[in-house]
């Protein structure tokens, strides 16, 4: 159980810098707005957040995917997870809105987008490494 844990911290931290990346890219490519005011720059001090976070949640994989759901679903549920508290707690506390939808009305999909890649990218890790 230690080790299946601490793998799926691990695979938090590099599925959070897989999603990172990616929305990182979506914001230099000018693709929205909403990807553009989510990211202020790729920086230390906004991705160490992100991995921390990706760990902490990854956390929970284990007691998804006890629930009889497939490796790659577990990931995408427990993904509505740090989506339902970034969209519902922490972007309204930041003065963005309920959903953020004052950076623009796309925000709750491209957050949605991004922890899904999140839960996809940890699945896949965790399915590699032969803790499915």
């Amino acid at each position: 159980m230690v080790r299946r844990l601490a793998m799926a911290y691990f695979a938090g931290a590099v599925g959070a810098l897989i999603a990172s990346f990616a929305l990182w890219l979506l914001a230099g490519a000018k693709v929205s707005e909403e990807a553009v005011a989510l990211v202020p720059g790729l920086s230390w001090s906004w991705l160490e957040r992100r991995l921390l976070w990706g760990s902490f949640f990854a956390m929970g994989y284990p007691l998804v995917r006890r629930r009889g759901f497939t490796p790659v679903r577990s990931g995408l549920v427990l993904s509505l997870l740090p989506s339902s508290i970034q969209l519902v707690l922490l972007l309204p506390l930041d003065n963005q809105g309920f959903l953020g939808l004052s950076l623009g009305g796309l925000t709750p999909l491209l957050v949605l987008g991004t922890n899904a890649l999140w839960g996809w990218a940890l699945a896949r890790i965790m399915i590699s490494a032969g803790h499915s």
